[in-house]
């Protein structure tokens, strides 16, 4: 199984994902989307797969600074062009390889999807 993960190289939901994942002998590929950026066609996979509601991160503080017109109606296109103009608002990490994708980190989560 090869994994991919994708997130910032600073965050710490990211580092403890990391974190977990080498303590468990797993083997993955980063994906740094502020470094190399995503594509929409990539946000708009994941959010086939969990939706973009799950993908948006309204909570982070790049969100939250938005123009309230920006925060507006949002409905999948709106919320993909902001993810794919701003990676910050993604929330993070995003796993695939895992079978269904994997977002933000919760051990048990990752335990059960990986087998450990």
């Amino acid at each position: 199984m090869t994994l991919t993960m994708y997130g910032i190289k600073n965050c710490d939901t990211v580092a403890k994902a990391r974190k977990w994942l080498e303590a468990q002998g797993i083997g993955y590929d980063f994906h740094d989307y502020k470094a190399q950026g995503v594509t929409a066609a990539k946000l708009k996979a994941w959010a086939g797969q969990v939706g973009w509601k799950v993908l948006l991160n309204k909570a982070g503080t790049t969100f939250r600074a938005l123009p309230d017109s920006d925060k507006r109606d949002i409905d999948e296109a709106k919320a993909i062009a902001l993810m794919a103009a701003s990676p910050s608002m993604i929330k993070r990490p995003v796993v695939e390889g895992a079978g269904p994708l994997l977002v933000g980190f919760k051990p048990e989560q990752y335990a059960a999807a990986l087998g450990k």
